[in-house]
């Protein structure tokens, strides 16, 4: 572990400054190993659950409904898994910041709705259809943490309907 925390330190005239990965391993009473554990076991969940959701796709009538509780429960799980890493209250502030406030507001809301649908209402259509809003949603979340995708994107869209 300590290998790959070195990856994330670097160090001044023999001194090791202080990083942001140090400062959170400081402020945080998980060890850094038992929060990449953490981490793993709760995206591999999330994978699972999504995995797991598209195959009872096809399986019955309710697969659709099913499709949509799973796929969500997947996605919320494997953006949780990040609160290992950096905590909670600083991936809230991260998720909330100016530049990514309405992708996250977007994700929260398709997650909302995706279950209501599936749940409240019971309209496999209109699941499948908030799944798909969902999974666009999330990738215009994900796209925010690299800097200049979005515009990246929005070029690539405007080049292909012009």
């Amino acid at each position: 572990m300590d290998k790959f925390k070195n990856i994330f330190t670097t160090s001044q005239d023999d001194e090791e400054s202080a990083t942001s990965v140090t400062a959170i391993s400081d402020a945080s009473t998980l060890s850094w190993s038992t929060r990449i554990k953490g981490f793993v076991i709760c995206f591999v969940l999330g994978a699972t659950f999504s995995i797991l959701g598209s195959s009872l796709l096809f399986v019955s009538k309710k697969g659709l409904v099913l499709f949509a509780v799973f796929y969500t429960l997947g996605n919320i799980l494997s953006l949780s898994s990040t609160c290992f890493l950096m905590g909670p209250m600083n991936q809230l502030k991260k998720m909330f910041a100016k530049t990514r406030v309405i992708a996250t507001v977007l994700v929260f809301v398709m997650f909302i709705l995706t279950l209501v649908s599936a749940f409240a209402i019971k309209n496999s259509g209109l699941a499948i259809l908030c799944c798909i809003l969902q999974f666009l949603a999330l990738t215009w979340y994900s796209l925010s943490y690299i800097p200049f995708a979005r515009d990246a994107v929005k070029k690539c869209f405007a080049s292909c309907v012009e």
